[in-house]
């Protein structure tokens, strides 16, 4: 599992409005980024863990839509 948590817009990249980020991508240029704002949640997830092995005995995923 890897980057399992995350607070923000669903359609976005690291929260911020994705053609912005893209934008910078193609053209290597510095822009203003804006916060995304529509389709907000939560993602993450609940790890149980054997304290003997310290192996994990259950993985839950967590997603909930504001």
């Amino acid at each position: 599992i890897t980057d399992a948590g995350f607070c923000g817009a669903h359609d976005s990249v690291i929260g911020r409005e994705k053609n912005f980020i893209i934008d910078r991508f193609k053209t290597l240029m510095p822009v203003k980024m804006h916060l995304a704002s529509s389709g907000i949640q939560l993602d993450g997830v609940v790890i149980d863990v054997d304290e003997a092995t310290g192996k994990a005995i259950s993985i839950q995923r967590i997603q909930k839509p504001k």
